[in-house]
C-alpha cells in the first residue's frame, strides 16, 4: 500500500503513522469476555471493530499475532453460579461458549491464542513477585496483595485523571491498604469461593493482573497494540499501564479504543436493562447483516442501536449483495476480490470505515449501470473492487463462513421476487399489460427495479 497506515493512540491523543516494534510484525492483545452471561452486540462490536483492524493489517502484508483473552474468574461469575445453581466453572464455560458462537456468527477470525485467566495464576505470581521485589506492591499479611499507586510517576496518563481526585478502589475493602486508592493484584480466599495457592496466601487473582500476565506471556514485554472498549480505559487499562511498567516492561506500544453501543443515548449494558443478545438478534437478521451494521460506524463513534436502524442497514446490505449476484449472472464467473488504491487510502487513515462505505456504494451505482448497458469489463471491475473491500470489512457474502445461513432474509427475499416475475411473466404472456405493469410498479415501489433486456427479465435493489 502506497500511503502509511495511521492509527488513533488513547495515549497521546493523537493520529500517527503505524510503526510495529519488529518489522513486518504485530502483536495485537484484546481485552476479551468476561464470561458470566449471553454476549450481546455491545460486547461483539469490539470484536468486529478489531477484527476489521487485523484483517487489514493482514492484507497490507503483516504477520499478526493475536490474543484476545478470557476472564473465566469474577465476582459477577461466582454470583451467577448461585443464581443458576452451576459451579462456577460451567457457568464460564457455558457463556464462553456462547462469546465464541457469537463471533463465528459474525465472521470474527478465531484469535492467535485465546489464553483463560485460570490458567495463568503463575505467570500471575511471578508478575506479582517481582511487583514485590522492586516495592511497587505490598503484601499486608491477610492473603492481600496491592499495587502501591502512589509510587508511579506515570500513574493515570492515559485516562488524564489526578489521583487525588480519584475515590477509593471498590475492589476490596480498604482495611488493609496504605493508601484507599491502591488496588488488588490479588484477594484472599473467602468461605466457599474458589482459590489457588500463592506465596502470600490463598486467594484469586485481581481483575487487572490477569491481562498484564496474559500480555507478557504471549507478546512479550513490549507489543504493538492493546485494544477494548472505551469503558476499560479506567481502571482496568490504567492498572495494566501501572503493573505493567512498575514491573520494567514498556508494555502496549499504542493504545486503540472502540466507542460503544448505545440505546436511547446510555451505554448498552445488562444493568440498564437495554441489552440486546446476539443470539436473539440473529433471528432478525443474518449474521452478515449484524456484522454489517456494527462495523458500519467508526470505531470510535458512537453506534446508537434501533431495530429500525438495523433494518435500513441490512436493506442496505442486501443492495450490494444483489449486484454482487447480478454481476455474477451476466459475467457467469465470480471475480476475485481487489482492492482498489481509494479504499485503501481510506482504511489507512485510522480504519475510516464510513469512507470506505461511501466508496462501495459508488462502486454498486456504476455497477447497476454497467450491467443495464451490458459493460462487463465495468461490471468486473466494480465487483472486484466491492469484494475487495468487503472481505477487509468480514461481508463477503461469498465467503464459506456465511454459506450455512439458509433460510435468511435474502434468500427469501430472492424467492418473493422470482414468484413476482413469474406472475408478471404469465399476465405478459396472456397480454395482461396492466396487471404486468402493476407488478413492476409494486416491485418498484420497495427498490426492486425490473428490467426487460433481451436476455430475458433481471431484477436488482435500488
Amino acid at each position: 500500500m502506497s500511503a502509511p497506515l495511521k492509527l488513533y493512540n488513547t495515549a497521546t491523543r493523537a493520529v500517527s503513522e503505524f510503526k510495529p516494534l519488529m518489522p513486518g510484525n504485530v502483536g495485537i492483545y484484546l481485552c476479551g469476555a468476561t464470561v458470566q452471561a449471553p454476549p450481546h452486540i455491545g460486547h461483539v462490536r469490539s470484536g468486529v471493530n478489531f477484527d476489521i483492524l487485523r484483517r487489514w493489517l493482514l492484507a497490507s502484508g503483516f504477520d499478526v499475532t493475536f490474543i484476545r483473552n478470557v476472564t473465566d474468574i469474577d465476582d459477577k461469575i461466582l454470583q451467577k453460579s448461585v443464581t443458576e445453581e452451576m459451579p462456577w466453572w460451567a457457568v464460564a464455560m457455558k457463556y464462553e461458549r456462547a462469546f465464541t458462537e457469537a463471533y463465528r456468527a459474525l465472521n470474527v477470525l478465531p484469535p492467535t491464542y485465546e489464553p483463560r485467566a485460570t490458567g495463568h495464576i503463575t505467570q500471575m505470581i511471578e508478575l506479582m513477585q517481582k511487583l514485590i521485589e522492586k516495592g511497587a506492591a505490598y503484601a499486608p499479611g491477610n492473603g492481600d496483595v496491592y499495587l502501591e499507586v502512589r509510587k508511579l510517576s506515570s500513574y493515570l496518563t492515559l485516562s488524564n485523571q489526578k489521583l487525588d481526585d480519584l475515590q477509593s478502589a471498590e475492589d476490596i475493602e480498604n482495611t488493609f491498604k496504605r493508601d484507599p486508592r491502591d488496588f488488588a493484584l490479588w484477594k484472599s480466599a473467602k468461605p466457599g469461593e474458589p482459590s489457588w495457592p500463592t506465596p502470600w496466601g490463598d486467594g484469586r487473582p485481581g481483575w487487572h493482573i490477569e491481562c498484564s500476565a496474559m500480555a507478557h506471556t504471549y507478546l512479550g514485554e513490549n507489543f504493538d497494540i492493546h485494544g477494548g472498549g472505551l469503558d476499560l480505559i479506567f481502571p482496568h487499562h490504567e492498572n495494566e499501564i501501572a503493573q505493567s511498567q512498575a514491573a520494567g516492561y514498556g508494555f502496549a506500544n499504542i493504545w486503540m479504543h472502540n466507542a460503544w453501543v448505545t440505546a436511547s443515548g446510555e451505554k448498552m449494558s445488562k444493568s440498564l436493562g437495554n441489552s440486546l443478545q446476539v443470539h436473539e438478534l440473529l433471528n432478525k437478521v443474518r449474521g452478515i447483516e449484524l456484522r454489517w451494521y456494527l462495523g458500519s460506524a467508526h470505531y470510535r463513534s458512537m453506534l446508537e442501536f434501533s431495530f429500525e436502524a438495523l433494518e435500513e442497514s441490512a436493506v442496505n446490505f442486501r443492495r450490494i449483495e444483489g449486484f454482487l449476484k447480478r454481476a455474477t449472472e451476466v459475467l457467469g464467473y465470480l471475480p476475485d476480490p481487489v482492492i482498489a488504491p481509494d479504499f485503501a487510502a481510506a482504511m489507512n487513515e485510522d480504519l475510516a470505515v464510513p469512507q470506505a462505505l461511501a466508496l462501495i456504494s459508488e462502486n454498486v451505482r456504476v455497477g447497476n449501470t454497467a450491467v443495464t448497458s451490458g459493460d462487463t469489463a465495468v461490471i468486473a471491475t466494480q465487483a472486484s473492487e466491492i469484494r475487495g473491500a468487503l472481505g477487509i470489512l468480514g461481508c463477503d457474502p461469498f465467503d464459506p463462513i456465511f454459506a450455512s445461513e439458509s433460510g435468511t432474509s435474502s434468500e427469501v427475499l430472492d424467492g418473493l421476487v422470482a414468484l413476482a416475475l413469474e406472475q408478471r411473466k404469465a399476465a405478459r404472456a396472456r397480454k395482461d399489460f396492466e396487471s404486468s405493469d402493476a407488478i413492476r410498479d409494486q416491485l418498484a415501489a420497495i427498490g426492486v427495479i425490473i428490467e426487460d433486456t433481451a436476455a430475458g427479465t433481471r431484477w436488482s435493489i435500488n
